[in-house]
């Protein structure tokens, strides 16, 4: 007898191992991002602090990226969403776990700054690495200013990640790789404008241990990369890359067009139907068909089944 207990325990096990690959690569990218910019010395190290950023996006990718898909920023979660490449649920799911490992690596941070004798003011200390406007920027840049290069750079990247992973892109086995310089170079872009990260987690994590300053303009650096991100998501539906995205899409699998195959979650869940159909005597069994053997593609394998 099949039963079909197990699949919704299954499916959490499974959301949970994603969050958690979301939740560590989002820690990996604040520690090294605030880190790099607070303890940087200039003469001693060479490697900017974008480029090392950068990089270390590339290596979470690397390391987590088949488990999750790499995302480590709500606006790239958010960018899969409107361009309906992944489940509501597992957007929440993600988005949460990037709120949590981003708050986690600033603790770390914040714990490590706390044992320099040399300082006195922690929370000064993450202003110098905490995104901001107008007073707070390094050019003084105004709240329009800052939005406007908030959104477009959020666009690029989302635009970027979505671009180099669609389905029908041949080079998204080198995603992580372009990725990591897109970060890099938009980077580069918001430390000279305030500190900027186009990443909601990473702004968020060191707005909690910043002045109070830093909170009252959060707000800023949550909706601008949203919009970016929803700017770029709505492009790629028109793109075709997938199907516009319903409520109705946390019940149903996206179609074959959309982002691969359905995920290994639908596949899972389908199973025990399956199972049942087949110990089904047919009354009278017809021939059957040749099986249709899946495609393989080898460069597909990173962001297999992960919708992002």
């Amino acid at each position: 007898m099949t039963t079909t207990m197990s699949v919704p325990s299954s499916r959490g096990t499974r959301l949970l191992a994603r969050a958690s690959a979301e939740a560590l690569g989002t820690l990996f990218l604040v520690v090294i991002g605030l880190g790099v910019l607070i303890f940087i010395n200039p003469q001693a190290v060479p490697m900017p602090a974008s480029l090392a950023s950068g990089l270390t996006v590339t290596a979470a990718m690397l390391a987590f990226g088949y488990l999750s898909g790499g995302h480590f920023n709500p606006a790239i979660t958010v960018g899969h969403l409107v361009a309906g490449r992944m489940k509501l649920v597992d957007g929440a799911a993600y988005l949460g776990a990037q709120i949590v490992g981003g708050l986690l690596g600033a603790l770390a941070i914040f714990a490590v700054v706390r044992t320099v004798p040399g300082i006195t003011d922690s929370r000064t200390v993450f202003d110098t690495a905490t995104s901001g406007f107008g007073t707070h920027s390094s050019f003084q840049v105004p709240v329009t200013g800052v939005m406007l290069i908030e959104v477009l750079g959020a666009a690029l990247l989302v635009g970027v990640f979505l671009g180099v992973t669609a389905r029908r892109n041949p080079s998204k086995i080198a995603a992580p790789f372009a990725v990591g310089l897109t970060v890099a170079v938009l980077l580069q872009l918001g430390q000279s404008t305030g500190n900027l990260a186009f990443n909601p987690a990473r702004a968020t994590a060191s707005a909690i241990f910043s002045s109070s300053w830093a909170v009252e303009q959060l707000w800023l650096f949550w909706v601008a990369p949203l919009v970016g991100a929803a700017i770029a998501g709505l492009i790629f539906r028109g793109f075709g890359e997938t199907t516009p995205a319903t409520v109705a899409e946390v019940e149903e699998p996206l179609p074959a067009d959309g982002w691969d195959e359905k995920s290994d979650d639908d596949a899972e869940a389908a199973a025990p139907e399956r199972a049942a159909e087949a110990s089904t005597p047919a009354a009278a069994p017809a021939a059957a068909p040749a099986e249709e053997k899946p495609d393989v593609d080898p460069a597909r394998d990173f962001f297999d089944g992960k919708r992002g």
